[in-house]
């Protein structure tokens, strides 16, 4: 999940380092970042459609393996 979420956000940020941490609890994993705060608007999105689009996404993948997946992104 991890890999496929600095996947997603490097295509946003046009290919800068992005530092992910991923904790893994019994049947969810939590994926925390931090972005810079010029791209933060591009991560996020207009009433936050790209976020909401990408842990919809993770979401899906991690029910494929029985997990729930939560991103946040940190400020």
């Amino acid at each position: 999940m991890k890999e496929m979420a600095i996947f997603m956000l490097k295509s946003l940020t046009l290919g800068k380092e992005i530092n992910m941490t991923e904790r893994i609890e019994g049947e969810s994993i939590y994926l925390s970042t931090k972005v810079a705060p010029e791209d933060k608007g591009k991560v996020i999105g207009k009433d936050g459609c790209i976020i909401r689009a990408m842990r919809t996404v993770l979401s899906a993948a991690g029910s494929k393996q029985n997990k729930k997946v939560f991103l946040k992104i940190e400020d």
